[in-house]
């Protein structure tokens, strides 16, 4: 009898445990899953825990779509809540309002609200850091981006977009127009990223195996391993910091954190001056890392100059290669756009006397037209990240955003909105003659961020799409093939748009370069 008694209280109290455990695992994965109806924000109710992502997650929806469908589930809507897991986010999809918070009321929106561990390298770089160490780096860095710098870069540039005209021609040689042009315009940016930022001869074009291409790669995929991380930092954050569980590839970021500082400390050592930034990159490193008056909030170390090295490399490849073999592809299926890109390329040439130089780019007027159309149809990141660092009123005073709230500015839904954008699939590059673009809100079109958080590499790296692009259009028609994907699949397993099965286009001489 007793230990029937005993038996039955151990029964009820493991019950007692279980009903407690799930009710407390239940609540904690709701308890914020309220915060948008209370503020009469339209949202799309949440699941336990996974919030809106649970397609997501399961990998039976892309985060294209998951985006997509959450934009435009109420058209009329200013703001829209949705729920990243157990987090509340924010997304604006006003432009006015957009523009406002990224340029004029910046100073209320500094940060990205991206947290990384902070033993994490890439967390000292210029896009994740915050506050006055963001501001402190921008400073520094932004020398190494003036038009002078970049003047000097041309030279290096052209030699690289001759190395790839090489390859395409090797290529033909050996019985086949039909190229791949992703990992080639991998290739492409690569070189002309290690040479003019760090004065690295790398040959990635010639071999795309390399340890920089590999290594590059593996820093922007979307592995399971990965996911599984990033929802432990919005469910449970203190995790990833007490086991020191990096977001990014040990083994890439420890690659990438040796190559850049054996390459400083060779430069220190023998006393090499270059007009790039590396040379950008050591000015930063004596002035702030060897300060002895800094404070802990404004303290500089080693980490802080490698992990920029790295941003700077990685990012400058990957992007810059995306947007040039959307262009191609483009151009591929739009001959009268490309007939006409390779008239302007042809008469500008003309005018200054074949020299490809800062004057030369200035004019390429259509050039600039058609690169605004790919990063429009092609928003290579997807969106922009912002947490509120002060309490915020909206302009109109129908809403206070909370300090500590994170946001999302869906540039890749904006950019292929009817309404700012009408029959948004079509490759159109007079949308952005001065005309129409003056027709259009600000905050409608955002590829490179804007306001003093706009990407510190812009002008670089349109500088280096437009020489290419002569380079290649001089020599190429480029064309559609039986191979080519129509239309492309941009739904790839990296954090960033990209062509899920390669670009493969037709590559024809032009008998007479013009």
């Amino acid at each position: 009898m007793i230990s029937f008694l005993i038996d039955r209280l151990l029964d009820n109290v493991t019950y007692l445990s279980l009903i407690v455990v799930f009710g407390s695992f239940y609540y904690y994965s709701t308890s914020t899953h309220g915060k948008w109806q209370k503020f009469n924000i339209p949202y799309i109710p949440p699941v336990p825990l996974f919030g809106n992502t649970i397609r997501m997650v399961m990998r039976l929806e892309h985060h294209i779509d998951m985006f997509d469908r959450i934009y435009h589930q109420f058209p009329d809507a200013k703001l829209v809540g949705y729920y990243q897991m157990r987090e509340p986010m924010l997304m604006i999809r006003d432009p006015e309002l957009i523009n406002t918070i990224l340029v004029k009321d910046f100073s209320h929106f500094t940060d990205h609200g991206i947290d990384l561990p902070p033993t994490s390298v890439m967390a000292k770089s210029l896009f994740f850091s915050n506050g006055q160490k963001w501001r402190t780096m921008r400073q520094k860095l932004s020398p190494g981006f003036t038009s002078g710098k970049l003047k000097d870069t041309h030279v290096q540039i052209n030699e690289c977009s001759d190395e790839m005209v090489s390859k395409i021609v090797d290529t033909i040689e050996k019985n086949t127009d039909r190229i791949d042009v992703k990992p080639m315009t991998a290739g492409f940016s690569t070189d002309v990223i290690g040479t003019c930022a760090f004065g690295l001869k790398l040959d990635t074009i010639k071999n795309d195996d390399s340890d920089f291409r590999r290594y590059a790669k593996r820093m922007f995929q979307n592995t399971p391993k990965q996911i599984i991380i990033q929802m432990l930092a919005i469910i449970c954050p203190f995790i990833i910091e007490l086991f020191n569980i990096q977001l990014f590839p040990v083994d890439a970021t420890n690659f990438f954190y040796k190559v850049f500082t054996d390459v400083i400390d060779y430069r220190e050592q023998h006393n090499v001056v270059r007009n790039d930034l590396t040379q950008t990159l050591m000015q930063a490193r004596k002035e702030l890392v060897s300060k002895d008056e800094s404070t802990v909030e404004d303290k500089f170390t080693e980490a802080d100059i490698i992990g920029n090295a790295i941003l700077m490399f990685t990012a400058g490849s990957e992007t810059v290669s995306s947007v040039l073999y959307f262009c191609l592809y483009e151009l591929a299926l739009n001959k009268e756009t490309q007939d006409k890109l390779r008239g302007e390329i042809c008469s500008m040439k003309a005018k200054h006397n074949g020299q490809l130089n800062n004057d030369y780019l200035m004019d390429l007027h259509y050039t600039t037209m058609v690169l605004e159309e790919t990063s429009r149809k092609y928003s290579i990141a997807y969106s922009i990240m912002r947490v509120a660092t002060k309490t915020y009123t909206l302009p109109d005073k129908s809403f206070v955003i909370e300090k500590g709230q994170k946001i999302f500015i869906p540039m890749f839904n904006i950019h292929r909105d009817p309404k700012y954008y009408p029959d948004p699939l079509s490759f159109n590059p007079e949308r952005f003659s001065m005309e129409q673009k003056s027709q259009r809100p600000n905050g409608t079109y955002i590829p490179f961020g804007d306001g003093p958080r706009l990407c510190i590499g812009k002008r670089f790296a349109e500088s280096e799409m437009k020489l290419v692009l002569s380079n290649l259009l001089s020599k190429f028609e480029v064309l559609p093939c039986e191979q080519t994907e129509i239309p492309l699949d941009i739904r790839s397993g990296t954090g960033l748009i990209s062509a899920k099965n390669g670009v493969v286009l037709k590559f024809r001489p032009i008998i007479e370069h013009l």
